[in-house]
């Protein structure tokens, strides 16, 4: 009996990955980097793109926005394929396509080519994260090994999204626009050769046929709820983003009941029955809510009120960077001993303290005040993120790894939309009803100053010393009127997810 034991354990225990694995993980984060700084880096060359390309309003808007609503739509769409035809084929595919398109963005001589280019790169950067969270589950079956790697993965995002303001300014300060874009290129390069080296193939061994119909209905859904929210966050309620989303509910009725009577469905809706699952899904949404919010606030205050230069600035969020990672590395043990719904109740309520500590300042909070905070607000989300990944891959079966790592990686975008609608809306209309503006500006002045505060900063640079002055004054505090408000929004998301935590996963196992 003994012996027929020994025969069968090195069968049923997970092989462990050795150093070819760890040397595939260094190969995957590539495309997380690149992603997750290209979410960020493109608002630095906005003026540079402006004073070269001249687009209008309009133009400028679907340039910034035209990325995300595709990438949005089609996250699911991809991470099925993947599942169908290859999660490494994808990620292959999609990077060769994002660094050929990123190198034409950067020489794009119109802004009509440009926005062409971004919406093909959201097609191409689809591809990319749904395949580098699934292959991670394949080449990573040991499961304290994955959580390990998943929390250099989470790590990773976050490095990406706090070096983006400071790759921007480097970037713009030396080079011309179209740098931003072909960052992607040296990015790539290495990803194109190492990973047929070190990643093996991975996909479901009986994935049924593409499914065309649940591919549009997808980006039918998220598309038009993505712009719908992005709309309302400037202009207010209004018909069109209102129609916006009741098209996207629509269409996603139809897709949810499309996969229910599908024998093989691109998106197995079952999953969600699952708490740990469907949980995990929403405590990653509310995170990255609070995250975006946060840093679409503080970034602006301390360029805009502190009047700190942008590399400067990016410094100041680089302690919270390295708190977010190593906390995330630091949790992997913490997990193997303390039940998923403990641990990541715990981070979040950490994170609420970083958004208490703002509350309680309000618009008086210093550079200091600022680093505090978002060394909290790291700490906590580092850590709850890295768990909380961990359990969509852990808890999804092995074949569906690339759709619900898209699953994941939708409820990132979409509360990377969240944050600067909800949150950052907040602000933006607190400032609308507190900004106070000097007499005798001209019509078009007085509209761009009582928009935005980086209008008003604009407009300041073309006025006398003393209603400058004024306007900066009023400007500042209108901007900062709304950040307790905020805050306080901030506490209730990050107590809530810990809540939702505690709840879903209560019967999850370390």
């Amino acid at each position: 009996m003994s012996s027929t034991v020994q025969d069968l354990a090195p069968v049923t225990a997970p092989v462990r990955a050795g150093a070819r694995g760890w040397a595939a993980l260094v190969v995957l984060m590539l495309p997380v980097l690149l992603v997750s700084v290209d979410n960020t880096v493109l608002s630095f060359a906005l003026p540079a793109i402006s004073e070269a390309l001249q687009p209008s309003a309009t133009g400028m808007l679907w340039i910034v926005d035209v990325y995300p609503l595709v990438l949005a739509g089609l996250l699911v769409a991809m991470g099925s394929l993947g599942d169908r035809i290859g999660r490494r084929t994808v990620l292959l595919i999609g990077a060769t396509g994002f660094a050929a398109v990123s190198a034409a963005a950067a020489f794009a001589p119109t802004a009509e080519l440009l926005i062409g280019a971004r919406a093909v790169l959201g097609l191409f950067g689809a591809m990319l994260m749904p395949s580098t969270l699934s292959l991670l589950r394949s080449v990573f079956q040991d499961r304290d090994q994955r959580r390990v790697a998943i929390a250099i993965w989470a790590s990773g995002f976050a490095a990406g999204s706090a070096l983006g303001p400071i790759v921007g300014g480097l970037l713009i300060e030396h080079f011309w626009w179209g740098s931003v874009f072909l960052l992607a290129v040296p990015v790539l390069i290495p990803l194109l050769v190492l990973t047929p080296l070190l990643v093996r193939e991975s996909k479901d061994p009986a994935p049924g046929p593409v499914d065309v119909p649940s591919i549009l209905l997808s980006l039918i859904t998220m598309a038009p709820i993505v712009f719908g929210i992005k709309e309302l966050a400037v202009h207010g309620f209004a018909p069109v983003p209102i129609l916006a989303i009741l098209v996207g509910t629509a269409a996603g009725a139809l897709f949810v009941r499309r996969q229910l009577r599908r024998p093989v469905p691109m998106l197995d809706m079952r999953l969600f029955r699952r708490p740990a699952f469907s949980g995990a899904v929403v405590i990653n949404l509310l995170s990255v809510v609070s995250l975006v919010g946060f840093l679409f606030f503080v970034s602006q205050h301390l360029q805009l009120v502190l009047g700190m230069p942008p590399v400067q600035a990016g410094m100041v969020l680089l302690p919270g960077l390295a708190t977010m990672i190593v906390s995330g590395l630091l949790v992997v043990p913490v997990a193997r001993r303390l039940r998923p719904g403990i641990v990541i109740a715990a981070g979040l309520c950490v994170s609420a303290c970083g958004y208490l500590l703002i509350a309680l300042t309000g618009g008086d909070a210093s550079w200091g005040v600022l680093l505090a905070a978002f060394v909290l607000l790291g700490a906590g989300i580092g850590a709850a993120e890295t768990v909380s990944n961990e359990l969509i891959i852990s808890t999804a079966p092995a074949e569906k790894a690339g759709a619900a790592s898209a699953v994941s990686e939708t409820a990132y975008e979409l509360g990377a939309v969240l944050g600067t609608a909800t949150l950052g809306s907040i602000i933006i209309a607190s400032y609308r009803a507190a900004i106070e503006l000097p007499a005798g500006l001209a019509a078009g002045d007085a509209a761009a100053a009582a928009d935005t505060l980086g209008g008003a900063v604009k407009v300041a640079e073309g006025l006398p010393a003393n209603a400058a002055a004024d306007l900066l004054a009023s400007a500042r505090h209108a901007f900062d009127s709304g950040v307790g408000i905020t805050a306080s929004i901030g506490v209730a998301l990050m107590l809530t997810a810990a809540a939702l935590a505690l709840i879903t996963l209560r019967r999850v196992r370390a």
